[in-house]
């Protein structure tokens, strides 16, 4: 990348192994479909579907799959620089069943470690950390050594530059949810956003209700509290602003990935300094769209995609025929 980063993310990558069949458990399934996956990873492909320049900080295994996903990075706009390769441990893979509207169970395979856990400080390049526009990270990061300290020292060199903090809390990857609490407590006050749905903020400050779990970020010290309501739209509170964001109606087909996909419109509406109210419904749509697709990276929307949503439209209409075509 000649150019430092406008979105850098750190956090999870690998690849995800999605069901061709809907409505069946995997012990049922013939036919898989492959894609890049990992949370940060999704954030940064859909911030580069925006226009942004991306790039992420991760681990992948010295595999096939972990050359897949530093090809896949590329191909999908992401810069590949920072990827670690470790030479101990497999790159993780995920599988999900499909049961819309709201049934999309993840197993993860990321045992004995995972590599994107295991990214020490001295893997980092921290002037690119220091140069980026905006950071994105993910409690993930936070349950386990070294990562938990690289998160830190990598929040250290940023001195207060706008960095977002994903709730996105995961019980497989932690022993108890009290020390997901201990960690994320550490760490609110070196982050500039926050963002989560409901549960993600009873982790984080101990409240469901989407107004007080707002106050309470912003009492731990973000400048931006975000929290997702589900049917009730998106709230989004800072000390002088408060915008209630209502939901799009979509038919679901895949709900995983559309916090991700909010996620980098979220971070490509901050950096365009767009009014909050902005911000917020094309980051809605963003998501939306991608509720509606099967897979998460290669599902992430384009402008005009968004525009056609918030238009009224379909915007999986002209996908469809570019596909078939």
């Amino acid at each position: 990348m000649s150019e430092p980063a406008e979105v850098l993310t750190f956090g999870r990558a690998g690849v995800d192994i999605y069901p061709l069949q809907v409505g069946v458990g995997l012990e049922d399934v013939e036919s898989f479909g492959k894609f890049l996956g990992g949370t940060t990873a999704n954030v940064a492909v859909a911030a580069a579907r925006l226009g942004r320049r991306a790039a992420i900080i991760t681990g992948v295994g010295d595999d096939p799959f972990g050359r897949y996903v530093r090809q896949e990075l590329r191909r999908l706009g992401v810069s590949d620089e920072h990827v670690v390769t470790n030479h101990e441990y497999p790159t993780p893979v995920t599988f999900c069943e499909i049961f819309p509207p709201d049934d999309f169970p993840l197993y993860f395979y990321r045992k004995p470690k995972a590599p994107d856990l295991q990214v020490t400080t001295a893997d980092v390049d921290l002037d690119a950390v220091r140069a980026a526009q905006l950071l994105w990270l993910s409690v993930t990061g936070l349950s386990e050594e070294p990562s938990r300290t690289t998160h830190h020292d990598v929040l250290a060199a940023r001195d207060g530059r706008p960095a977002v903090l994903d709730l996105d809390y995961r019980p497989m990857f932690w022993e108890t949810p009290a020390a997901a609490t201990e960690q994320i407590q550490k760490i609110l006050g070196q982050v500039t956003v926050a963002v989560g749905n409901r549960e993600e903020c009873e982790v984080a400050v101990g409240e469901t209700d989407p107004e007080r779990a707002a106050d309470a970020l912003l009492d731990a010290g973000v400048e931006l509290a975000i929290v997702k309501q589900g049917p009730k739209g998106v709230l989004a509170k800072s000390r002088t602003e408060r915008v209630v964001s209502p939901p799009l109606t979509i038919t679901p087909y895949n709900g995983l990935g559309a916090g991700d996909s909010f996620g980098g419109s979220l971070a490509h509406g901050l950096l365009a300094g767009w009014p909050l109210e902005q911000v917020l419904g094309r980051a809605n749509a963003a998501g939306a769209i991608v509720a509606s697709r099967l897979e998460c990276s290669t599902a992430m929307p384009t402008a005009e995609e968004i525009d056609v949503l918030l238009a009224g439209g379909d915007p999986n209409e002209a996908r469809n025929e570019k596909v078939t075509a």
